[in-house]
């Protein structure tokens, strides 16, 4: 049976408070499940333009405490939070203390990090993706255990933490659900292992975004990549909430044109934009129904789109929130 569709929204560049709880209400308004940031931390400049990715104009936790603090329903989280960036124990408490002050509205998501450029800018070692994939599977320990108000117990390779309860608990007898997102095999396998919602990206192997990452979002590259969730979940993929971004999002009645001009940017055929997963070009009941059967083919149920975006695609989030 087919989850019920779910759908979120990013935000990367709020110009000021007001425009940041602006668009936390009308996510919330909107019908919306989630509003995300992502865990960046370099603003415009050199390091941006070299990764070819948006800046990020805020920290991720205060922004999402702020989120939570104007609104009651909504849940908040990071798509996903860069563990490599945080102390294992100073992030879980941060996040366990939004999942308690918001009662229990908190989306833990967690990453291996990836853009090669800002861990430069920052001063930081970028160790190898195994390596950094193991860092992240023992701070998902450390936040477990948060979550579940227990003793704090967790010696692996690279953490090393313990003598005291770790709290605060979640209000959530099961705590928040996590999410792990990624395009690599390892990272989506361990994900499969362990998370509840498996975030499915652009392979970011290269440490910025490019057509490597843009052509990991094809119709064969998306169902290789349920495989490897499901090779790493065995009997518990059932279990999944499969969640990918719609980075490329038009509503429009002309929707062969539009993809054409997609196809003409990215060196892609109409029928490559038409079916890759990142990509959402079309009227409404186009949308709707690319929507249904992205879930038929993969069991992706979780869209997440920019806030730039949010408002034109509200009607679609109308039609197939919770069906």
């Amino acid at each position: 049976m087919s989850r019920p569709f779910r759908f979120s929204v990013q935000a990367f560049m709020p110009a000021n408070a007001a425009e940041w709880y602006d668009t936390a209400r009308a996510a919330e308004d909107l019908g919306y499940s989630c509003l995300h940031l992502a865990d960046h931390y370099i603003g415009p400049g050199q390091a941006a333009a070299a990764a070819q990715h948006p800046p990020q104009l805020v920290a991720a936790i205060p922004a999402m405490m702020a989120a939570a603090a104007v609104t009651t329903e909504l849940h908040i989280g990071a798509r996903v939070m860069c563990v490599d960036y945080h102390h294992p124990v100073v992030l879980a408490k941060s996040l366990a203390t939004i999942e308690m002050l918001s009662d229990g509205r908190l989306e833990a998501g967690f990453g291996a990090g990836w853009i090669t450029s800002e861990y430069e800018a920052m001063g930081l070692t970028m160790d190898s993706p195994g390596t950094r994939i193991d860092r992240m599977l023992e701070y998902v320990e450390v936040a477990k255990a948060f979550f579940a108000g227990e003793q704090l117990d967790v010696h692996g390779r690279h953490v090393n933490v313990g003598g005291m309860t770790a709290t605060p608990a979640s209000p959530r007898p099961k705590g928040p659900p996590i999410m792990i997102g990624g395009g690599s095999p390892r990272v989506l396998r361990a994900a499969g292992a362990v998370a509840d919602i498996v975030s499915l990206n652009f392979d970011n192997s290269a440490g910025m975004i490019g057509a490597r990452g843009l052509a990991s979002g094809t119709a064969h590259a998306t169902a290789e990549k349920i495989e490897w969730v499901r090779e790493g979940a065995g009997d518990r993929f059932a279990e999944l909430e499969l969640e990918t971004a719609a980075y490329f999002v038009v509503v429009t009645d002309d929707s062969a044109t539009a993809s054409a001009g997609f196809a003409r940017a990215f060196g892609m055929s109409p029928d490559d934009v038409g079916n890759h997963v990142h990509m959402l070009i079309g009227s409404v009941d186009e949308i709707c129904d690319t929507l249904e059967q992205r879930r038929r083919d993969y069991g992706i149920s979780y869209v997440c789109v920019g806030s730039n975006n949010m408002r034109d695609f509200a009607p679609v989030v109308a039609r197939l929130a919770g069906t």
